[in-house]
């Protein structure tokens, strides 16, 4: 019989046992996807296409290799997704950038659009200045350079019209801009200096001016605006 003096005792509470610490996260089919997608995005960009291997892929997301299959068929599907994305990103940064009516204008915002990339998504733009597997129908860098191009030489065909140039030269001389700006760029992703819109000042200095005319400290004009 219960004393009804005595205290009553409540049992000792469950101890939590915390998950172990090799335990494997769940996530839906489209966040690993994701995972998976950023994961080849860093090792492309570290690697390179031919020395990433699935496997690789697979230990870093903590899954099987059958999961990397699933999702992109191989290395080569799961390549051209991450570069796909990329060659849009890159594009529509630059497209979007090219709001100013001044030629002079809208170079300086084509080079500033691509430092910015450069900086702020490192591995993407190494993954696309990387050399494309053979047979690969993926787009690459030069790919978006050639639409960038495109798009410049609408802009200097106007140019060169009203100014009495020959509008059909207006193709070579959107390659040649468009060429010194990503070659810099490239350049500059591994020394990072001067600054990023140093750079762009000078090389809008250099194309808009020419050597026999360049400024002894070229500034930018459309920074800020």
């Amino acid at each position: 019989m219960i004393d009804p003096l005595e205290p009553m005792t409540s049992p000792p509470p469950t101890p939590i046992v915390p998950p172990p610490k090799n335990s494997r996260v769940r996530m839906s089919s489209a966040q690993r996807r994701e995972q998976l997608i950023t994961i080849g995005r860093q090792l492309f960009a570290e690697k390179g296409f031919d020395a990433t291997s699935v496997e690789e892929v697979a230990a870093r997301a903590k899954v099987s290799k059958p999961v990397v299959y699933e999702h992109f068929g191989g290395k080569e599907g799961l390549y051209a997704v991450v570069v796909d994305r990329e060659v849009r990103s890159l594009l529509d940064r630059i497209t979007t950038a090219l709001t100013a009516g001044h030629p002079r204008d809208l170079l300086e915002q084509a080079a500033l659009a691509l430092l910015d990339y450069i900086e702020g998504e490192t591995d993407g733009f190494r993954v696309l200045v990387r050399e494309s597997p053979v047979g690969s129908g993926s787009g690459n860098f030069s790919s978006v350079l050639n639409d960038v191009a495109h798009q410049v030489e609408h802009i200097l065909g106007a140019e060169f019209k009203s100014r009495n140039y020959e509008p059909k030269l207006a193709e070579l001389y959107s390659q040649a801009l468009v060429g010194m700006v990503a070659l810099t760029g490239r350049w500059w992703l591994e020394v990072r200096k001067p600054r990023k819109d140093v750079v762009a000042a000078h090389l809008v200095n250099l194309a808009w001016n020419g050597l026999s005319h360049l400024d002894a400290k070229p500034t930018l004009v459309t920074r800020g605006k």
